[in-house]
């Protein structure tokens, strides 16, 4: 079988090194990939967003299954288009997608389905949005309405700072049209988990829960970011959890798209606030996480080329294989210095080769590139995705951290607490 990811960065790069594994792909390209995809399969210079040049590479080399990674090209229609050309993909169509490119949309459907969440309001213009900030007070959570690569959401804990994001959207349009309309939601406290589901239109399966970290400092501080790090699976997820989140937030998903007569085929990705026994859906995607596809791969031992073909063909529950995690995962975020905020392009990476001289560890990478001098450089903000695999949270922290320490390049900047509040959980119930 051959197989095309969609995408050049971490996720897409630990898809296609999971992918590779399968016995069933004899092929794998990655549009356009990076330095890391290229040692698990052929990097073809083709943009993400290039829907109409993917799917002319796609028919062109006979693909049997495309696998697309980030969310823009889902939102832009990538699978209706594919679809009408008789290609089988494995994404959710520009209807249904809706749910990550729209928080508007994404919040009515939960109200309309009854699906546990914050309660919010959505605003076109400053005015009004200002006026119900200092209504409601803070700390409050001031969210672009659409797709904001991760940026776009601020929790305030101050009015000045809310009414700083509200300024951002209409006033500076940082995010551009993602930012003109916007969702201000309650605050939630508690401790985050995120759980992806395969699902096929009519049924689904998840995979082992994971943890990200998004604010750019150890113990969650400062600016939010695309993500930090992550580990799984998540304690915190107990399998009473773990079932009430399959019944009711999947399943009322992908039996509410279906009654809209949009089934939902794909990933569906359901961030999560839990406190005690009580969860409230944070934000849904329609994609793979970025970082938690790093942590949650290496523990499933299922072939993944098989249960995203199933999905494809609306065929789930022929699946026969155990999604149980294999041991434990983490993997640490590698950010360039100054990352949410500028950065510098074009520093020289040394170190992950002996890195990697670990069999139970994988470097992913995201923000690299080639040089001119013809070594590795970075190349965005988010740079490496440190992995490290053990019998248990505790020994994949210590095998990521020490892995970590072979790879330099000036200016690094890194989360020294992932995986912390696992085994702060894991010794509080011991």
């Amino acid at each position: 079988m051959k197989v095309l990811v969609v995408g050049g960065g971490g996720r897409e790069h630990a898809l296609a090194w999971k992918l590779a594994l399968s016995a069933q792909v004899s092929e794998i390209y990655i549009a356009p990939g990076n330095p890391g995809t290229a040692s698990v399969g052929t990097n073809v210079p083709i943009s993400a967003e290039d829907l109409d040049g993917l799917a002319s590479f796609a028919k062109d080399n006979s693909i049997d299954l495309t696998v697309v990674g980030p969310e823009a090209p889902l939102v832009a229609g990538i699978t209706d288009l594919f679809q009408e050309q008789g290609l089988t993909v494995f994404g959710p169509t520009q209807a249904t997608a809706a749910l990550e490119g729209s928080k508007t949309f994404a919040k009515q459907f939960m109200e309309e389905h009854r699906i546990p969440t914050a309660r919010s309001k959505t605003f076109e213009t400053i005015q009004p949005a200002s006026e119900y900030i200092h209504q409601v007070g803070t700390p409050i959570v001031v969210k672009a309405d659409g797709l904001a690569a991760g940026k776009g959401v601020t929790v305030a804990h101050d009015i000045e700072t809310a009414k700083s994001a509200l300024s951002d959207c209409f006033v500076g349009r940082v995010f551009g049209e993602a930012g003109s309309r916007v969702v201000i939601e309650e605050y939630l406290e508690g401790e985050e988990a995120s759980v992806l589901a395969i699902c096929d239109g009519e049924t689904f399966v998840s995979l082992p829960p994971s943890q990200d970290h998004k604010p750019a400092y150890d113990h969650d501080k400062g600016p939010n970011t695309g993500g930090m790090g992550a580990y799984c699976p998540a304690p915190i997820m107990t399998e009473d959890l773990a079932r009430r989140v399959d019944e009711e937030v999947i399943r009322p998903v992908v039996e509410g798209m279906a009654q809209r007569g949009t089934p939902f085929t794909g990933i569906l990705y359901a961030g999560l606030m839990i406190s005690g026994e009580d969860f409230k859906v944070l934000e849904f995607n329609c994609r793979m996480g970025d970082p938690e596809t790093q942590a949650v791969l290496p523990v499933v031992d299922a072939d993944l080329a098989e249960l995203f073909l199933l999905a494809s063909r609306g065929d789930l529950k022929s699946f026969a294989g155990s999604l149980e995690p294999n041991g434990a995962c983490v993997s640490v975020v590698m950010a360039a210095g100054g990352y949410p905020g500028p950065y510098e392009k074009g520093i020289p990476i040394s170190g992950i080769d002996n890195a990697e001289v670990d069999p139970e560890v994988t470097v992913f990478h995201a923000g690299t590139k080639i040089g001119d001098d013809g070594f590795l450089a970075t190349s965005g903000g988010r740079i490496l995705g440190v992995t490290g695999k053990a019998r248990d949270i505790a020994a994949a922290i210590d095998r990521a951290y020490k892995a970590l320490g072979n790879i330099h390049f000036a200016g690094a900047h890194y989360r020294t607490d992932i995986g912390e509040k696992a085994l702060d959980r894991l010794t509080a119930c011991s």
